[in-house]
């Protein structure tokens, strides 16, 4: 996969609007970058974490009633702890601060919890051409994605938006040529390329148990027109 940017992203999504931007800015401490409207009434508030965005999109009218993600946990590493701090928003997501490097984490580790981990294993090393860095560990740039545990999962079958941590996001330099590349290597489709505006080309594709990642060619980081 050609990354146009060595960190992966993640969303989450919101009716607690305040709440969620006092507890990402003042208790975990990043820096907020800007608000982009989404439209259908959301709102998405992007914030720095080592490289990668936290995305807290914000829905004024009532979410997608639909079982959690299998996206359980977000690791970000930060300098000068001692050891790791566990947290939770104000929606029960869990976030950790750990030390730099704990664990491999240089930036931030995205957590499932997955129905079969050899599906997961075959699905980040080949349809999504991440690097295998341990048992369950896969490195994409700087960001891991981690099996933390075995469990049951229940897909939202269409749908991305719904309460808690719903996305990632991978940056590539050519959507159109990264999406047809994962379907042809055994990855589904979670929603086929399209345009926002003249700012990004995005597309979705989904892992085995149905957690969607976002395909996105951003003009401010391929400095070429989509």
């Amino acid at each position: 996969m050609n990354l146009a940017k060595q960190h992966l992203d993640i969303g989450l999504f919101s009716n607690d609007r305040d709440g969620q931007l006092a507890f990402w800015q003042q208790t975990v401490g990043l820096p907020y970058d800007h608000m982009g409207k989404l439209g259908g009434g959301m709102q998405q508030h992007r914030h720095h974490m080592n490289g990668s965005i936290l995305k807290m999109n914000h829905a004024r009218g009532p979410l997608p009633d639909v079982p959690p993600s299998g996206i359980v946990g977000l690791e970000i590493a930060r300098e000068g702890l001692a050891a790791p701090q566990q947290l939770a928003d104000p929606d029960g997501n869990r976030v950790t601060l750990v030390p730099k490097g704990f664990e491999g984490v240089q930036g931030i580790a995205i957590l499932l919890k997955v129905n079969d981990p050899a599906q997961h294993d075959r699905f980040w090393m080949d349809a999504m051409q991440f690097e295998r860095v341990g048992d369950g560990r896969y490195r994409c740039g700087d960001s891991l994605v981690v099996v933390a545990e075995r469990g049951k999962v229940e897909p939202s079958v269409g749908q991305w938006r719904g309460p808690g941590y719903r996305y990632m996001t991978v940056q590539v330099w050519d959507c159109l040529a990264e999406y047809d590349g994962i379907l042809a290597r055994g990855g589904a489709s979670g929603g086929e390329p399209r345009l926002l505006g003249d700012t990004v080309r995005y597309a979705f594709v989904c892992d085995p148990d149905g957690n969607h990642i976002e395909i996105s060619q951003r003009a401010s980081l391929t400095g070429g027109t989509l």
